[in-house]
């Protein structure tokens, strides 16, 4: 099925109903649909075909979301870019996938036009917001076309979507996603359209993650109204959820945090929420924790596990494992699966892999790897990446256990393990133990250099506020709850730590500033 599909079949079956909404613009299925095809046409005259790479670089819009679907629509590649890249992954971004049609925000003119000699393959540029005195202008465009009729036939291995993510390597790497694996998250996940009410979807993470590009997908399909803002304000997302009455929102950690920091939270009314999904980055427990505490118990809390190579979600925590009631005893349990990533979803086959390639016994640590219909195509040229499936199975490079109900845990990815004299240590086990203190907020664990030992152990915390705790106590809080070789040797306090924009820490930041003290 062509992804294009996911907007013009529900269009067929119930055109009038109002789908997006974006700031004071709304339409309705039959409207974008129209948009849709008229950009299509545009592309087309462009020379746009099948494969061809036509890139995004802005933040979120409904004519962001027009722009996949009139690229899918004519055969062609997406590629949303990253807007917070430098200069120069931008121009290997670009270069790299071979852009031909470059669709580009206001904000974003003066950028791209430093870099317009340094991009040969680009054909056309269009400003979203313009026109501008060297590119065209996104409307002006839309207003002078007549819409296609139908979508061009693809196969399900062709490439829908070209996603640059970054990795452990120095460029960023291409995930080429294919409209066949689009189709089985899609189909596997949500019921077409109806009319029936399917609730509103609050779309704030950037376009350029597959979390967000799957959700325009999902939602679309399945008849849920999608509202989307242009990038994450804690105000603006409380703001639209009252007015929009949203069921269905997506958060990364450090939104959530803004959230549960807004000092009138208790005031909003977030009664129409129904599920809460986070993921992006590990959930601190403290974070989740609160809001489970403060938000409206009707709220279904939901954390999604995937990754870009995947077609986004991988393992499903549920509602039922978020109600922090029962005994003393089962609430523990539940603090402690909080700390998982949860259990597959019915189409993903996950195992724990030695360094042989064998799968280890339900406690023990090793290498995750999974398999499903939607592993991604492979990378594009250009990163000096390669697949890393055997047997059609997945090596994901994050390090982590399954426990004895078929719980997933991550331990960290497999460049952050400690080795030291000759023992394994993985970070995340010693940071779920100093999390379970009162006094701390959020815990980091990285490995540093030792000429005895080869790393020694290096814990950077934050404190709750309020809260006060010395190294003393957290490395005797260590030792009675974990191995010797395990505990903290060093213990830093830090006001907050490096993250990137989805929320995940920036351990090779934090190992350099403390190797370098």
């Amino acid at each position: 099925m062509n992804t294009a599909n996911f907007l013009s079949i529900p269009a067929s079956i119930v055109p009038d109903q109002e789908i997006v909404v974006c700031g004071d613009t709304r339409f309705t299925y039959a409207a974008c649909l129209d948009r849709v095809r008229r950009l299509a046409a545009v592309l087309r005259r462009f020379g746009v075909g099948k494969g061809d790479r036509v890139a995004a670089l802005h933040t979120n819009c409904h004519r962001y979301v027009e722009c996949f679907y009139a690229t899918a629509t004519v055969g062609g590649v997406f590629v949303p870019v990253n807007y917070r890249a430098k200069l120069p992954e931008l121009e290997f971004m670009l270069t790299a996938a071979g852009v031909t049609t470059l669709f580009v925000g206001r904000r974003y003119v003066d950028i791209v036009t430093r870099l317009r000699d340094r991009l040969p393959s680009v054909q056309h540029y269009v400003t979203f917001e313009g026109p501008d005195a060297a590119f065209g202008g996104y409307e002006d465009l839309l207003g002078k076309a007549t819409a296609l009729e139908e979508e061009t036939e693809v196969e399900e291995e062709d490439t829908a979507i070209l996603m640059y993510t970054s990795g452990t390597t120095a460029l960023p790497k291409g995930v080429l996603l294919t409209h066949g694996d689009f189709t089985a998250y899609v189909c596997g996940s949500v019921e077409l359209a109806d009319g029936t009410p399917r609730g509103t979807a609050l779309l704030s993470a950037p376009l350029y993650h597959i979390a967000a590009a799957a959700n325009i997908m999902t939602t679309l399909f399945a008849g849920r109204r999608l509202v989307v803002l242009p990038q994450f304000d804690a105000r603006a997302w409380v703001e639209a959820v009252e007015r929009e009455r949203v069921t269905h929102a997506f958060v990364v950690p450090t939104m959530l945090k803004q959230l549960l920091d807004l000092p009138d939270l208790g005031d909003r009314d977030l009664g129409s929420l129904e599920v809460l999904a986070y993921g992006g980055a590990a959930m601190p427990l403290a974070v989740i924790r609160r809001a489970i505490e403060t938000l409206p118990r009707t709220i279904g809390f939901v954390n999604a596990f995937g990754q870009t190579e995947t077609t986004s979600t991988l393992t499903i925590l549920g509602p039922e494992d978020h109600r922090l009631d029962g005994s003393p005893e089962e609430i523990q349990r539940t603090l402690r699966r909080l700390q998982s990533i949860g259990r597959p979803l019915p189409d993903v086959e996950l195992r724990v892999l030695d360094d042989e390639g064998r799968e280890v016994p339900p406690g023990e640590i090793g290498e995750i790897a999974v398999r499903t219909p939607r592993l991604m195509k492979g990378y594009a040229d250009g990163a000096g990446a390669t697949l890393p499936v055997h047997d059609g199975w997945l090596r994901t490079r994050d390090m982590g256990w399954v426990d004895e109900d078929g719980y997933a845990f991550l331990a960290g990815r497999r460049d952050d393990m400690i080795i030291r004299g000759g023992e394994n240590i993985a970070p995340a086990e010693v940071e779920a133990v100093l999390q379970t203190h009162p006094a701390v907020e959020e815990a980091v664990v990285v490995g540093l250099p030792d000429v005895e030992w080869g790393q020694r152990v290096a814990a950077v915390i934050v404190r709750r506020p309020g809260c006060d705790v010395d190294a003393v106590e957290l490395m005797a809080f260590c030792r009675q709850r974990l191995a010797s070789f395990k505990k903290p040797e060093t213990v830093h306090f830090v006001q907050s730590l490096p993250r990137n924009h989805l929320g995940k820490v920036l351990r090779r930041e934090l190992r350099a500033e403390l190797a370098g003290d």
